[in-house]
């Protein structure tokens, strides 16, 4: 039972190593910046209908 505590210790902390090396990478790539409540901009072709 020691060992299988142990084994979900070290998991939790390679997740919590992964969620930030990853949250790192989305930094410093240069991606566009997400800013809660702007609008999702999604691609859609020149000649679709305005259904609004």
């Amino acid at each position: 039972m020691k060992r299988i505590a142990t084994y979900a210790f070290y998991a939790v902390g390679a997740l919590a190593i992964a969620y930030l090396a990853l949250y790192a990478y989305a930094m410093f790539s240069g991606q566009p910046v997400i800013i809660p409540g702007d609008p999702i901009h999604i691609f859609r072709k020149p000649d679709a209908p305005s259904y609004s």
